[in-house]
């Protein structure tokens, strides 16, 4: 007679592995749901750098059509005093003549050339203040500049912001 042994798989067995196995996916899970995090937390400071210098060139464009205005308001101010030299100088070379005649003349001549050497003046502080703020436009335009270049060297190298845990990616 031949007997037939039964062999049943302890049970002991049978729920370790189940056990291992729910552990492992749940470590798994645990790490997907980090990369899906930390590949999200990227994703939103991508944005965020896209829409900051989206801002930047909004800026830039607002300060140079300051800038342009500015300049405007410049050449008008050469064109303005160039014409009031003329005139003056004009005034000057006819009233030379008319010197030696009457020194009242000469006075009042020489009151008109004051009050537009005042306005000059003037124009030439309005000019040196128009450069102050060029000046400051672009300083402010060099930092956008520079931020973007950050923002754009990080979307050179997408991998260093996608897969920080790996090492000589940066």
């Amino acid at each position: 007679m031949s007997e037939t042994v039964n062999v049943k798989q302890a049970p002991f067995l049978n729920n370790t592995l189940r056990f291992f196995i729910i552990i492992f996916m749940a470590i798994a899970c645990y790490f997907m749901v980090m990369f899906m995090v930390n590949m999200g937390d990227d994703m939103r400071k991508m944005t965020t750098s896209v829409v900051r210098m989206s801002d930047d060139v909004h800026i830039m464009t607002k300060d140079m059509t300051g800038m342009a205005k500015e300049m405007t308001t410049m050449a008008s101010s050469m064109v303005e005093g160039q014409e009031k030299m003329g005139n003056d100088f004009a005034g000057v070379a006819k009233n030379m003549s008319v010197m030696t005649v009457s020194m009242g003349n000469m006075s009042r001549d020489m009151n008109g050339l004051g009050k537009n050497i005042g306005s000059m003046t003037t124009n030439m502080a309005q000019m040196n203040q128009s450069m102050g703020r060029m000046s400051q436009n672009m300083a402010q335009m060099n930092q956008s500049m520079g931020r973007m270049q950050y923002d754009i060297n990080k979307f050179t190298k997408p991998e260093s912001i996608m897969m920080p845990f790996i090492p000589n990616m940066r």
